[in-house]
């Protein structure tokens, strides 16, 4: 009877996700409030019967109690998460919050099925992590000095890199972070914010040749940091984040062209100079000729997709734990494995439509820097998405980054909360400028009224002097 539930659970989840994708798209089509809130509604119903339906098939199939605290721990959680951004900001996107919990439920149930230890630190960190980010938009509204900071963000982000590069021991090929009584603290995944900041703030000033040199000047510096330190994940999304907001800033193809050139050079001199970049490469070429020499992680990784097929086997009925860092880099791989291709699919469309949201907001601010952050934020995320999912499918080199939200790791989850925390401040300031241009318009038409009342009033008075003269002459 087990089995035949969790068969029939695997083909639910797969439509109740489909569904919930559909929904992210379709949500923008609706001009009337009422109706996107009922949009946002049936999400939320959607995201929790997943999470309903996954925790108790892991139940049906481990008999394990702590995975029913653990659920509804999870479940108070996320409606926590919904009413405080709610009520505290009444202006903020439903769409970036509910995208933003589905993509952690997500990452919650697998991280469980691999491993209940990492499962409950990940729901810590995702807590902590929850509590900071509720705080960051209050501080982007009031805060109206951040685009002055331009060298405090490069000086605060260039320092933590060459810690990490001077004092952090070596772990897979790479240095990354610092371990703090046992928590491990990556401080790249927060030197991305800041690198974003610091490059708004300073095209947002100018874009003339010589600013230009000067900003390239100190982004390659944290780039060729990350690459001493052979953090080559870190250093592709800075690369690739600068030369994006850079174009848009600048609008000049030449800048773009120069770079994407540059790119290449650079690429071809770290692969004769890093025998790890060699490795990765060969890796990619084929996984299989190289298994027993750095190959083990992606072939396993093709094995579990490809077993996994379309509809997946089934939670619980894979074998995910055979992938290493299963949880971490190749959590794209587990799921898939288990719960189908399709279901990926739609992970994959959830967070295109995040970025698609945060482009949304980066073209609707009117603030030059604020425009710029929200592009960079949004562009470091989807590329990090790209690099993570592009790796475990052999479609590019493995690179070693987390699948934001969804993946485990405390660095990774409190940074990219944070992430979107920033663009739900962005959020709210471009609903305040919106409220500000209908008040100036409401204040310019009462004034228009007022006025063509006083010259109509005006004219009514000389015609009743020119009649009462007239008489007067007869």
């Amino acid at each position: 009877m087990v089995n035949i539930i969790v068969e029939f659970s695997k083909y639910l989840l797969i439509v109740l996700m489909t569904v919930y994708t559909y929904s992210c798209f379709s949500v923008f089509r609706y001009e009337y409030e009422e109706d996107r809130q009922q949009i946002l509604l049936r999400q939320n119903k959607l995201m929790f019967s997943i999470q309903l339906i996954a925790y108790g098939v892991m139940y049906l199939k481990t008999e394990k109690t702590e995975i029913i605290f653990f659920y509804l721990a999870q479940v108070i959680l996320f409606l926590a998460v919904i009413a405080l951004y709610t009520i505290l900001y009444p202006n903020v996107s439903r769409v970036v919050i509910n995208n933003m919990c589905m993509l952690l439920s997500i990452g919650f149930i697998m991280i469980l099925r691999l491993n209940t230890e990492k499962a409950i630190k990940q729901f810590i960190f995702v807590g902590i992590s929850m509590i900071i980010s509720l705080i960051v938009p209050v501080v982007i509204r009031k805060m109206k000095s951040l685009a002055e900071w331009t060298y405090i963000y490069a000086g605060v982000g260039l320092a933590a890199l060459a810690l990490v590069a001077v004092f952090a021991v070596t772990s897979g090929g790479a240095k990354l972070g610092f371990s703090v009584a046992g928590i491990s603290i990556q401080p790249s995944e927060f030197v991305k914010i800041s690198f974003v900041f610091f490059v708004a703030a300073s095209l947002r000033k100018s874009t003339d040749f010589k600013n230009v040199v000067i900003t390239t000047a100190i982004a390659a510096a944290h780039v060729l940091i990350l690459v001493a330190s052979t953090d080559l994940g870190a250093a592709l999304i800075l690369f690739v984040v600068y030369l994006i907001m850079l174009y848009v800033a600048t609008k000049q193809p030449l800048y773009l062209a120069g770079g994407m050139l540059a790119g290449s050079g650079a690429a071809v001199i770290a692969y004769h100079l890093f025998r790890h970049i060699k490795v990765r490469v060969s890796v990619w070429k084929d996984p299989f000729a190289t298994y027993e020499t750095g190959g083990f992680q992606v072939a396993q990784s093709l094995f579990a997709i490809g077993t996994g097929g379309w509809l997946g086997m089934g939670l619980c009925q894979g074998s995910p734990e055979s992938i290493p860092v299963a949880a971490e880099d190749f959590i794209f791989s587990a799921i898939v494995e288990e719960l189908g291709l399709i279901f990926g699919l739609c992970l994959i469309l959830v967070c295109v439509s995040c970025y698609i949201m945060f482009l949304n907001i980066a073209m609707q601010l009117r603030n030059r820097f604020y425009k710029l952050v929200a592009l960079g934020l949004g562009t470091c995320y989807i590329f990090q998405v790209f690099l993570t999912i592009g790796g475990v499918t052999k479609f590019i080199p493995s690179t070693g980054v987390t699948l934001p939200l969804v993946s485990y790791g405390g660095s990774s989850i409190l940074s990219t909360l944070i992430m979107f925390a920033i663009i739900q401040g962005l959020y709210i300031l471009r609903e305040d400028e919106e409220e500000i241009i209908e008040r100036k318009k409401a204040r310019q038409l009462r004034d228009e009224r007022r006025r063509e009342a006083f010259q109509k009033e005006t004219r009514k008075r000389k015609t009743k002097k020119e009649e009462s003269y007239k008489q007067r002459i007869r």
